[in-house]
């Protein structure tokens, strides 16, 4: 997957999303998530690879590993380039997961890259204490599951900005730190606790950024994207 920014596809249909698209070529990064993804199904996948883009299918699975697994082998065959599961499903469950992703990648084609998401950004330290009864801190929460995720082979992981340079220092900055989470400094936070701008992201070695509402939502998104584009590669 490209380098540039991840526009996240949070749209109810597949024509909201192929209207929106109408601005961009074909050499985007783009995210279909669970909303998207369950109502239009694989038919979108299709729709936009013909268009050339670049997809990053966030269904973030967690499930007993023989599950996933053959999950996994059934998206493997829909020829996305980025996949994810819950890191807190296990280092077994995240095996299984690549075996299927192997297994079903048709021959002569490349496996999509799979990564494990450790702590969502709008979860925050609270959260963490008293609804998931970890006694651990964020961070070192989200350095653990990182651990996990390569002891299990994986590509990388999503985590917030605030710990991509941390997993680097840990994991190797070849590891993908894929972070949502992105906003401009003029932008509200919404639903979402740990926020970053693009050049927070660059900074502190995120190697993939995932950008929503601050494009989609925007007067003109195009103009939003390449902004944010330029300020991510350093060009601004």
């Amino acid at each position: 997957m490209k380098t540039s920014p991840i526009i996240a596809l949070d749209f109810e249909s597949a024509q909201k999303t192929m209207d929106f698209l109408r601005a961009f070529e074909g050499n985007v990064n783009v995210k279909v998530g669970m909303q998207l993804y369950y109502k239009e199904g694989p038919a979108m996948i299709a729709k936009l690879k013909e268009r050339g883009f670049d997809i990053f299918l966030d269904l973030k699975l967690h499930d007993i590993p023989n599950t996933v697994k053959s999950a996994m082998e059934v998206l493997a065959g829909l020829g996305v380039d980025l996949v994810n599961v819950h890191a807190a499903g296990g280092k077994t469950m995240m095996e299984a997961a690549l075996e299927g992703l192997d297994k079903g990648t048709p021959a002569g084609m490349k496996r999509p890259s799979i990564i494990g998401v450790t702590q969502l950004t709008s979860t925050d330290e609270r959260q963490v204490q008293e609804e998931q009864l970890i006694q651990a801190t964020l961070q070192d929460s989200v350095l653990h599951y990182a651990k996990l995720t390569k002891q299990a082979g994986l590509d990388g992981v999503v985590c917030s900005v605030h710990e991509a340079a941390v997993i680097s220092e840990i994991c190797g900055p070849e590891f993908l730190k894929v972070t949502p989470g992105i906003r401009l400094p003029e932008s509200g936070a919404h639903d979402q606790k740990r926020i970053a701008t693009p050049e927070e992201a660059r900074k502190e070695g995120s190697t993939h950024i995932v950008v929503g509402r601050a494009i989609t939502g925007a007067d003109n998104p195009r103009e939003a994207y390449e902004l944010i584009n330029a300020r991510w590669k350093g060009m601004e």
